[in-house]
């Protein structure tokens, strides 16, 4: 049975500085991901992040990455709140856990109100995210787990949150928050909520590219789908942004806000700068041409410098 205790922060597994976040997994055959698992695992890098809409099933999606290699923590960039309630992923947690000790964080997310009542049958409403994700907490806090490991404590848990209120939430119902298209301005403000406890796990996309055009190309079709999110644009407002700049794509002042580009040392300075901020662990998304590519190339060359202490 599990426990019901909901403030007390678990230890987090050691995701290292810096990790990697992909849509590309979902696309890969699952042959293939085995291979790219293994390779990120030798490469170093420290967790393993992706998202979950209405691709691969999250926890089936870990269960691969984490058989596939024989170090590297992965984690839920998020399971989606409306895939499933909170009893299958309360066991699912557990069971990955149980399988790979200290190799599993459970990120969670809300999701938003487009993609909910758009893409997911049922005529879902959205509506107060937050009351929402309070209720799925106290519902994880409760569930029941009648199998072996239910003694253990809870599952780490982050959430996703942009907004003070649900990075209070963060701070106190989890072990803290996982950040996406922020800035370093973003980070320390998340810091300053989370306080010096709270883990902070944020996202940084780049384009590892000396050409401004290509950069700005990938950038802006990476932030095509985001750009009419309430909860992102909502975020960029308080962070000083004007309604213009979601315009034709976004401008180049959001733009090189949320997107790095540059060689291996302007890259690695970005991600210094979300350290520096208040950043625990920076899971850096490399873009592509689009959110299928497999950026191993870049990985690979990127590994060296992202990865140096």
């Amino acid at each position: 049975m599990s426990d019901t205790a909901p403030a007390a922060h678990r230890p987090v597994p050691d995701l290292g500085r810096v990790g990697l976040w992909t849509s590309a997994f979902d696309f890969l055959p699952v042959a293939q991901l085995r291979d790219t698992a293994a390779e990120l695992d030798a490469l170093g890098y420290g967790a393993l992040w992706w998202g979950e809409t209405v691709g691969r099933e999250t926890f089936t999606q870990a269960l691969l990455l984490l058989e596939s290699s024989p170090r590297i923590p992965v984690a839920t960039g998020i399971a989606n709140l409306w895939a499933r309630d909170a009893v299958a992923t309360n066991g699912a947690a557990r069971t990955l856990l149980d399988a790979h000790p200290g190799r599993f964080l459970l990120g969670l997310g809300v999701s938003h109100g487009p993609l909910v009542e758009g893409l997911r049958p049922g005529g879902n409403i959205y509506d107060k995210p937050l009351t929402l994700m309070r209720s799925y907490l106290d519902g994880l806090d409760a569930s029941l787990y009648f199998a072996a490991g239910g003694e253990l404590p809870r599952p780490p848990r982050v959430l996703a949150a942009l907004g003070p209120r649900m990075l209070e939430l963060s701070r106190d119902r989890a072990e803290g928050a996982h950040t996406y298209l922020v800035t370093p301005e973003h980070t320390a403000l998340a810091r300053e909520v989370l306080g010096a406890d709270g883990y902070l796990a944020v996202e940084q996309a780049v384009v590892f590219t000396a050409d401004r055009e290509t950069a700005l190309r990938r950038a802006r079709e990476h932030l095509k789908p985001y750009l009419n999110l309430p909860n992102y644009r909502n975020n960029w407002l308080r962070l000083g942004f004007a309604e213009d700049d979601f315009a034709d794509g976004g401008s180049e002042r959001l733009v090189d806000a949320l997107v790095a580009w540059g060689d291996e040392a302007a890259l690695r300075a970005r991600v210094d700068a979300q350290h520096a901020a208040g950043a625990d662990h920076v899971c850096v998304q490399v873009l592509g041409e689009s959110m299928v590519d497999l950026t191993m190339d870049d990985w690979r060359d990127l590994a060296p410098a992202l990865l140096e202490a």
